[in-house]
C-alpha cells in the first residue's frame, strides 16, 4: 500500500465516530454492513488480496457496522472452488481458471457457485478471528442438519465470549450446495437458536417461502433477518450449450437483483414481520441504501455490486474504495425514516 493510501485510511479511521445503533439485541457500529463471503474471513493472508476483494485493502473494515464472514461449516469444505488462501504468483493462472468455474460476470451482476468453500469453523476461530478483533463481526455458518448447526453454535460459544461479536448468521438458503433447506430449517431454528450465546440472524432466500421462514424465525427467537440471499440462476455457453459454472446453477447477485431484494423487504413488512431486516442486493450508492430503508430495512449490506470487479478493473480498486468510504461516511450519520 502506498504512503498516500495509508494516509487516506488513517484519516478515515481517525474521524470521530457517531453513536452505535442496535437492531434489537444486535450491536452495530452503524447501519452499513458487508455481505457474507465477499470479504472472506475479514483479513487477507496475502498482499495480493486473495480470499478477499482487492477493493477491501483500501477500506477501513473496522468502520463498518459489522463485517460478515464467509459461510463456515463444521469441517473444511472445498465446495466448487478451493480452501487455499495463499497462491504464489506462478500459480496465478491456475487460480484464475478456478475462478472461471465458480464466478462469472453476467448482465447486471455476477453468477457464482463457490459452494461454501471454507477452511472450517475451527481453523477460522484459531487463525482468523483473533486477527479481526478490531472489527465488529457477524459469523456466517452453514450446514446440512440441525446437528451441524448446533455444533457450529457450540464451537463459537466456546471460543467467543458473549458480546464480542455482533451476531451469528444462519445460512439456511444457499443454492450452490444442491440441498433443499426447507427440509431442515424448522429443526435448525428450534435446536440451534436457543443454544447460541450470541444473537442469531436468519438469511432468507427469495426462492423459498421467505414469509413463512420469517415467521418461523420470530417464533424461535431469531434476532434479525438478512434479505436476500442470491437468486438461483443459470447461464449456458451459446456455442456448446454447457453451463458456464462447474456446478451448473449458481447464485445471481449484483444490480440485477435489487428490485427483487426491495420487493422481498417490502413484502415482509406488509405481511407484518417485525424483526429487524438487514437488506442486501445491488447496493452501490447512497440512493440504493435509501430505497431499502424506505422499503422497511433497518440496515443495509454491501455485496458483489460493491466489492467485485472484472479482473482488469481491479486496477481501479482505490477509486472504487473511495466511493465505498464516501458511502460509509454518509450512512454513519443517516437516520432512516420511521415506519
Amino acid at each position: 500500500m502506498s504512503v498516500a493510501q495509508e494516509r487516506n485510511l488513517r484519516l478515515v479511521r481517525d474521524e470521530p465516530r457517531p453513536p452505535a445503533v442496535r437492531l434489537g439485541d444486535i450491536p452495530l457500529r452503524n447501519r452499513l454492513v458487508t455481505a457474507s463471503s465477499l470479504l472472506g474471513y475479514g483479513v487477507a493472508n496475502s498482499r495480493l488480496g486473495y480470499g478477499m476483494s482487492p477493493i477491501a485493502q483500501f477500506v477501513p473494515l473496522e468502520r463498518f457496522g459489522a463485517v460478515t464472514t464467509r459461510t463456515l461449516t463444521v469441517e473444511p469444505r472445498e465446495g466448487h472452488f478451493t480452501t487455499r488462501d495463499v497462491w504464489p504468483l506462478k500459480e496465478l493462472p491456475a487460480l484464475l481458471k478456478r475462478y472461471g468455474q465458480a464466478l462469472r460476470q453476467v448482465d447486471g451482476g455476477w453468477l457464482n457457485a463457490f459452494g461454501w468453500c471454507n477452511v472450517g469453523i475451527d481453523a477460522y476461530l484459531r487463525d482468523y478471528y483473533p486477527r479481526t478483533r478490531g472489527q465488529n463481526t457477524i459469523i456466517s455458518v452453514g450446514g446440512f442438519s440441525a446437528a451441524e448447526f448446533v455444533t457450529l453454535v457450540d464451537r463459537i460459544n466456546a471460543a467467543v465470549p458473549a458480546g464480542d461479536i455482533a451476531a451469528v448468521e444462519f445460512n439456511v438458503s444457499c443454492h450452490n450446495v444442491n440441498f433443499d433447506f426447507n427440509q431442515i430449517i424448522e429443526d435448525v431454528l428450534a435446536q440451534a437458536v436457543p443454544r447460541s450465546h450470541h444473537p442469531v440472524i436468519l438469511k432468507l432466500s427469495p426462492d423459498y417461502d421467505y414469509l413463512a421462514h420469517a415467521r418461523l424465525a420470530a417464533r424461535h427467537g431469531v434476532s434479525a433477518l438478512t434479505a436476500i440471499n442470491t437468486v438461483k440462476g443459470l447461464r449456458l455457453d451459446p456455442e456448446t450449450g454447457q453451463p458456464l459454472l462447474k456446478n451448473g446453477f449458481g447464485g445471481l447477485s449484483g444490480k440485477a437483483i435489487k428490485p427483487i431484494g426491495l420487493r422481498v423487504v417490502k413484502e415482509l413488512r406488509d405481511a407484518g414481520v417485525q424483526l429487524p431486516i438487514i437488506a442486501t442486493g445491488g447496493i452501490r450508492g447512497f440512493d440504493d441504501c435509501r430505497e431499502y430503508f424506505w422499503a422497511g430495512a433497518d440496515a443495509v449490506s454491501l455485496g458483489s455490486a460493491s466489492w467485485f470487479a472484472s479482473y482488469p478493473g481491479y486496477a481501479l480498486s482505490p477509486a472504487y474504495a473511495a466511493r465505498i468510504r464516501t458511502l460509509l461516511r454518509r450512512i454513519e450519520h443517516y437516520q432512516p425514516p420511521r415506519r
